[in-house]
């Protein structure tokens, strides 16, 4: 009988041997033999890694003992990165000595283990100086390229596209020659909301994926499933819900091999036709076909959307206390990453659920006593500002932003000056001042979010610094137009290929500092270009364009839309039943009858008042007093006689 070392020894040497079964039982022979055969041991750890059994492949590792570890880091980091026990990974590979950490595999690794735990910067940074080494393998260049453009739309997904180039961002025509590239690129553009280019990209990467040659017909359905699922997912964000539904009736659900996947197209194939399903079997279905067991994991982003779906069934089943309370916990938990996507989202859907999913004047009741308790709650906030802008009245949206900005600013937390400068945040100033015409209030919010970015290289907010450098030039104050020139003279600095940075700095500094801009003068589009087509005859028989003013938006409502309101007829003069043309009219018409001359009281104590004031009847006499001292005199009513002696007494018996 052969040696088993030797046996094991002939395998390796076959090099046309695929079945690591058989290399397991010889390299497990060999370990019977000699327990201290090292090349037999990593020989067994490295079949167990080809047969997909990672967790064998780390116990076999640690039963080898510390010197097996140590021959073995490149097979533990990887076995730990499969099982995903990401943190382990990366740990074990940091412990590996620097000429180890300089090969090509190291590296390989370290960038899928740092793309799996979502470290996306290390990641593409990793793939960048791999691309630009040398000594690859053939086709080695294609795969970089492929896991560096994935690595691209998860850093879009998490919200760290400013990191990138503007040109990286880009999707160019390199990347429909294969299938794999056109889906990430596909993925890209929706991390960007351009789903109508998506759309081709995903078209393409089907198209190319169905006609390869390189591919069995199972490894075709294996490849064309995720991008199935992902282009009935952009129909359906482009309104074309139809074709949405007809394309996900005719994937397998089953047949999709990753489990992510698979929960991913499960609530998708939900969310497409959720509009007309019952909320409560809608909530059931979610729970049971999208939770995940063992090393299966989403991504973040993917998990976030996830919940929010759950978030919302919650809500249609009136589930109000359990979803507050829950967004409410997990926002006070990351008090300082109130400006991230994920906990602003939570509250917005915390304000929905105390306010029972109630709109207008009644949700702004009930969720304006919340924002005392959570202050610094962004999605709370913009909540509110919302529900005011629908109202047709941004003025109280202003003053809360403003109360809530001034807070950030006195904050000790220097995390709370992200917040304040946050991009997304500094846009909402902007839209609010300009509904109110505060021009100049815009000009300063942006002056003051561009030198706190541009002090910042390399968490640079580009786009923001281009609006604000935008802005200011067109201000007619000569410190805005100098921070105007600073902000487009960082951007060109980082990107000499930003157009509209190079542009903004030759606007800048043309009047007063020509050396500056004449290097970048021979880039821009000559004049006589952009003019070539201008009829300058009509434009002057045209005359000058007036631009309208931007005035604040009154918080009456507008006529717009209104029904045009017929003239009011003129009412006709009435005119008295016994009027006579010519005649002249009663003068004492508008007195009162009583107090008219012609008036005659009806009944005895009317006529005997009548008789008072009439000839016959009794006259008042007056008498005149002459005052004490020599003062004058005044004329008084004289009392009236009295008629008769005094009262007899009845007599009475004496």
């Amino acid at each position: 009988m052969a040696h088993p070392a030797a046996t094991l020894t002939s395998l390796l040497r076959a090099s046309t041997i695929q079945d690591h079964d058989e290399i397991l039982k010889a390299a497990n022979a060999a370990i019977k033999a000699s327990k201290t055969d090292t090349d037999a041991q990593r020989t067994r750890v490295v079949a167990l890694l080809k047969l997909d059994r990672f967790d064998d492949a780390l116990r076999a590792i640690a039963e080898g003992g510390d010197a097996l570890e140590k021959e073995c880091l490149f097979e533990k980091s990887y076995a730990l990165y499969k099982s995903g026990q990401l943190e382990d990974a990366d740990r074990t590979l940091k412990t590996a000595s620097a000429s180890f950490k300089s090969s090509r595999a190291f590296r390989h690794l370290a960038a899928q283990v740092a793309y799996r735990a979502e470290k996306f910067p290390d990641a593409a940074d990793t793939y960048r100086h791999l691309s630009q080494g040398s000594g690859g393998l053939p086709g080695e260049e294609n795969d970089l390229k492929i896991n560096l453009l994935a690595t691209k739309a998860q850093m879009e997904w998490n919200g760290l596209s400013n990191i990138l180039d503007e040109q990286e961002r880009q999707p160019s025509r390199d990347h429909l020659e294969a299938f794999e590239t056109a889906y990430n690129a596909a993925c890209t553009c929706i991390a960007r909301a351009d789903f109508t280019r998506a759309s081709v990209f995903l078209k393409r990467a089907r198209d190319l994926c169905e006609a390869s040659e390189d591919l069995s017909v199972e490894e075709k359905k294996t490849e064309l499933l995720p991008i199935m699922v992902q282009h009935a997912y952009v129909l359906a964000r482009l309104g074309k819900e139809a074709e949405a539904a007809a394309l996900h009736k005719s994937i397998v659900i089953s047949d999709i091999s990753e489990a992510p996947t698979r929960a991913v197209a499960h609530n998708n194939d939900v969310a497409i036709g959720v509009a007309e399903s019952n909320p409560y079997l809608t909530q059931r279905i979610i729970e049971s076909v999208t939770t995940l067991s063992g090393s299966d994991k989403l991504f973040e982003c993917q998990a976030s959307i996830m919940r929010r779906n759950r978030y919302a069934l919650d809500l249609q089943v009136q589930k109000f206390d359990g979803v507050e309370s829950s967004t409410s916990k997990l926002i006070l938990e990351n008090p300082s990453r109130t400006a991230e996507a994920e906990i602003a989202g939570l509250g917005v859907i915390g304000a929905a659920a105390h306010a029972r999913m109630q709109t207008g004047s009644k949700a702004l009741k009930e969720i304006l006593s919340l924002l005392e308790k959570r202050p610094t709650d962004i999605g709370l906030l913009l909540t509110i500002i919302q529900l005011y802008v629908q109202m047709k009245n941004p003025g109280p949206a202003l003053s809360l932003l403003d109360a809530f900005l001034k807070r950030l600013e006195t904050a000790s937390t220097p995390d709370y000056e992200d917040v304040r400068f946050a991009p997304g945040l500094v846009a909402v100033v902007v839209s609010l001042c300009r509904l109110q015409g505060r021009q100049n209030s815009i000009r300063a919010e942006l002056a003051k979010a561009s030198r706190y970015w541009r002090a910042k290289p390399k968490e640079s907010a580009a786009s923001l610094l281009r609006e604000a450098g935008v802005e200011l030039l067109r201000s007619s104050n000569a410190e805005d137009i100098a921070s105007a020139g600073e902000t487009f003279e960082d951007l060109v600095a980082k990107s000499d290929k930003d157009a509209v940075a190079v542009a903004g700095l030759v606007a800048s500094f043309a009047n007063n500092d020509y050396a500056k801009v004449e290097p970048y003068l021979q880039s821009l589009t000559p004049v006589e270009r952009l003019t070539a087509g201008a009829d300058i005859q009509g434009l002057v028989n045209a005359g000058v364009a007036s631009i309208p003013s931007s005035t604040p938006v009154s918080k009456k409502r507008s006529a717009e839309g209104e029904a045009e309101k017929p003239a009011k007829r003129r009412r006709q003069k009435r005119l008295p039943k016994n009027y006579e043309e010519g005649k002249q009219p009663d003068p004492e018409r508008w007195l009162p009858l009583r107090d008219r001359s012609t008036y005659r009281p009806k009944g005895k104590k009317g006529k005997k008042r009548a008789q008072e004031i009439t000839q016959g009847g009794i006259v008042k006499e007056e008498e005149t007093l002459e005052l004490v001292g020599g003062a004058g005199a005044v004329k008084v009513e004289k009392a009236p006689g009295v008629q008769g002696g005094k009262k007899k007494k009845k007599g009475g018996k004496k």
